[in-house]
């Protein structure tokens, strides 16, 4: 575990490395070409601004304001370190702004601003109305807050939100709507105790009464004391919390409470009050980097107390990141002209709601620690790719039920399919292929389907329509995980089972490979042994018997003992002499694919051209037009030797099978990628535009090319897809991840369909 010094120094490195900070401003068109000066700048501008005078409705689709927040402070309350001013604030609010980014595609302007009057930085925030699209007000001490925040939503016409306040009571809210549902309360019933009556503190108050709470069962205490009717010195936020009542220590409120809830200092709630409280206490010591109690301490004086803290080295964090990003995209994808009550609280039900399905694709983000809804898992971590969607959509929606709404969303489905193309970036490809899926329902089987990645995956291919699952393992292993997974597919309901222990087909199984292999050294012994250990060859026989109409394996163990496997029950396809494979990556620049990164080593340009038709009319069925490039690390006969030549030999190939396919080379990877560079060095290129099939000369070079590629440009894979066996078969590499499953799967699902057809 690092030191305190270890990581503050590691901190300091990593704001520190060059360049500086965490933030930059990245031009979004191209700035290449004399024309592209003119159309960004002088004359071309002026069109925009024109309109924009005729419609200001039409900033929006000129210029980047409708994406675009500005996160705001003076820096009088930062985080845990109080009133340490704008400029020492700024490391902060870029964080904010790389958090935007992240998790939602905001883009941010951070703005610290060296003004305390409350009035005057109104005045300075409203003059900036024209180059946002909404404003994250952050680190601004109460009460001032309070003060800016509402004069701004009075002066304004786009979205304000204190973050500290709204996004705080948002997720605390969420928090504690969960936590009363895992130890059977309802909110209506319980006492609450509150240390931190602050600007989160009040916010936090009034999201629960919004909830249901009475305001008569809460009870709240400050540094002076509990808050008590007559209390002198109360501002108007703190005296609406105000009691009748003769209780004035903490102490004396925790003892019976059924919830605590602490935005104070560390260490205030001691193990002796936590005794006091009610069976089965809610905890929620939220204090940075301090909790009020720790959980440890907590748990050791009353094991049924369900905890959270601000922390994320302990479960349940309550972290506003798990906000404020989507309610932002809903609200400005909506154009909202504020961020009111109605919003705020869907923004609540729909984060406690998706903590409550099973966990999504987490492995990567968790270290393989994927979490289950109960007493340490009340909300959704921050990294789960699911918020993007439910909780912006949830936003967007009450916004337009609620009249805040000026541009309305008419396509819900739409806009949560555009939304989801945002976390998983396979989405725009893949929507064709999921659309075909669906429209005839395959049966999949999954070899490993013990693994929890193919079980994850399998539940979304449940979800979604895309197959019938045919899982391949032990029943109660399975059931097993699926309940420690939280997942709700139900066997004979939602999939079938093959036990590789005890299936009454297995007698079947093992004579029908041995007569496929017992001239090539099989035994009765061997076929037998094979069959019983080895659920890549179950799968595959299924799929040859017509028990199943595609499989997948590949999770676990190695790609080309897998290959073998499925060679030994299954032949070529028909006019194919070898097989191949192909592997997507997806990134923010597009779609790109590579051949052969899987199988063939050392193809020659025969088996290299036929790879490569079979990748073309893969690539169709993603709605992608071919357009091909034979790289090599020569352009156009600048170098003479054998890989270059069957480079050459490869596209005479092509032209001649399929003269209209869009193909050139051989030629070096930029000239694929830049067609300027691309005419400059052969005029007469008949390849247009930036290639997106890049066909390698052999088995090193497709295999390094797509996995620096891929890491280099933060990409999502799609494959490998298998081409040339006879049935829809397919190989996952170990380190994929439940989307890439999924993808897979419909990709088969589709295979399979394409298959039937022929043979009717």
């Amino acid at each position: 575990m690092a030191t305190h010094d270890d990581f503050k120094q590691a901190a300091l490195d990593y704001h520190s490395e060059n360049p500086p900070g965490k933030i930059k401003v990245s031009p979004t068109k191209a700035m290449v070409t004399q024309r592209d000066l003119a159309l960004a700048y002088s004359p071309g501008v002026a069109y925009a601004c024109e309109a924009i005078v005729a419609d200001p409705n039409a900033a929006r689709d000129y210029t980047a304001r409708g994406n675009l927040v500005g996160v705001v402070t003076n820096g009088t309350a930062v985080l845990g370190l109080g009133d340490i001013g704008p400029l020492a604030g700024k490391p902060v609010m870029e964080g904010k702004g790389v958090l935007f980014q992240k998790f939602a595609g905001i883009d941010v302007f951070d703005i610290e601003l060296d003004e305390r009057d409350p009035d005057k930085l109104v005045d300075m925030i409203a003059a900036m109305e024209p180059t946002f699209g909404g404003i994250n007000l952050e680190d601004i001490k109460a009460p001032e807050c309070f003060i800016v925040e509402r004069k701004l939503r009075e002066r304004m016409k786009i979205p304000v939100f204190h973050d500290d306040q709204h996004g705080t009571a948002i997720i605390v809210g969420a928090a504690v709507f969960n936590a009363l549902e895992v130890v059977g309360k309802q909110i209506q019933d319980v006492r609450i105790a509150t240390t931190g009556v602050g600007a989160a503190g009040i916010a936090c108050l009034d999201m629960l009464v919004a909830l249901g709470a009475r305001p008569e069962n809460i009870l709240a205490f400050d540094r002076d004391g509990v808050l008590y009717t007559g209390r002198e010195n109360l501002d108007p936020e703190k005296a609406r919390y105000a009691r009748d009542t003769k209780l004035r220590e903490l102490a004396e409120i925790v003892d019976g409470a059924d919830v605590f809830l602490g935005l104070s200092a560390g260490g205030i709630l001691t193990p002796e009050m936590v005794t006091t409280m009610a069976e089965r206490p809610v905890i929620m010591a939220l204090a940075n980097p301090y909790p009020e109690i720790l959980p440890d301490d907590a748990k050791a004086v009353r094991p049924d107390a369900v905890i959270a803290t601000g922390r994320s080295d302990y479960p349940n964090q309550v972290n506003n990141a798990v906000c404020f990003p989507y309610i932002f995209r809903g609200a400005l994808d909506v154009g909202a002209t504020v961020i009111n009550e109605e919003m705020k609280l869907a923004c609540v039900h729909a984060i406690a709601q998706l903590a409550r399905l099973e966990a999504g694709d987490l492995a990567t983000a968790y270290g393989g620690d994927v979490p289950t809804f109960g007493p340490e898992y009340l909300i959704p971590r921050p990294f789960d790719p699911r918020l993007m969607v439910m909780v912006s959509a949830a936003v967007a929606r009450a916004a337009m039920d609620s009249g805040v709404a000026s541009r309305p969303i008419a396509d819900m489905a739409a806009y949560e399919e555009q939304l989801g193309q945002f976390v998983h970036r396979t989405g725009l490809l893949m929507k064709p292929v999921y659309d075909r899926a669906r429209h005839d329902r395959k049966r999949i089987v999954y070899a490993e389907a013990e693994e929890e990645v193919v079980l994850r995956a399998v539940q979304t291919v449940i979800d979604e329509g895309l197959a019938t699952p045919i899982l391949v393992g032990r029943p109660d292993v399975i059931q097993h995980r699926i309940e420690r997974l939280g997942l709700r597919m139900r066997q004979g309901v939602d999939f079938e089972l093959t036990n590789i222990h005890d299936d009454p087909r297995f007698h079947e199984y093992w004579q029908q490979y041995h007569a496929l292999t017992e001239r090539r050294g099989v035994t009765i012994e061997a076929a037998k042994a094979l069959i019983r250990s080895r659920p890549t060859l179950i799968a595959a026989l299924m799929v040859e018997r017509g028990e199943a109409d595609a499989m997948i394996c590949g999770i676990v163990g190695r790609f080309n003992k897998k290959l073998g496997y499925l060679r030994s029950v299954f032949d070529f396809d028909r006019g194919i002499t070898g097989t191949s494979a192909m592997t997507g990556v997806i990134n923010d620049a597009g779609a790109w694919f590579f051949l052969d990164t899987h199988v063939q080593l050392d193809p020659s340009a025969e088996q290299i051209a036929e790879a490569t038709l079979q990748a073309t009319y893969r690539l169709k069925l993603f709605g992608v037009e071919p357009k091909v490039a034979l790289l090599s690390h020569s352009n156009f006969g600048s170098h003479d030797n054998p890989s270059a030549a069957k480079m050459r030999r490869v596209r005479e190939i092509l032209k001649a099978r399929v003269p209209k396919l869009e193909v050139d080379g051989e030629m070096m990877a930029d000239t694929a990628w830049n067609e300027a560079l691309r005419k400059r060095i052969f005029p007469n290129t008949t390849l247009h535009g930036r290639a997106n099939l890049f066909v390698l000369p052999n088995l090193d070079a497709a295999n390094i090319t797509y996995n620096m590629f891929r890491v280099a440009t933060d990409g999502v894979a799609i494959g490998p897809i298998l081409m040339g066996l006879d049935q829809p078969a397919h190989i996952l590499t170990n380190d994929s991840t439940s989307r890439r499953v999924v993808n897979l799967t419909a990709i088969a699902a589709v295979d399979a369909q394409i298959r039937a057809a022929r043979r009717r």
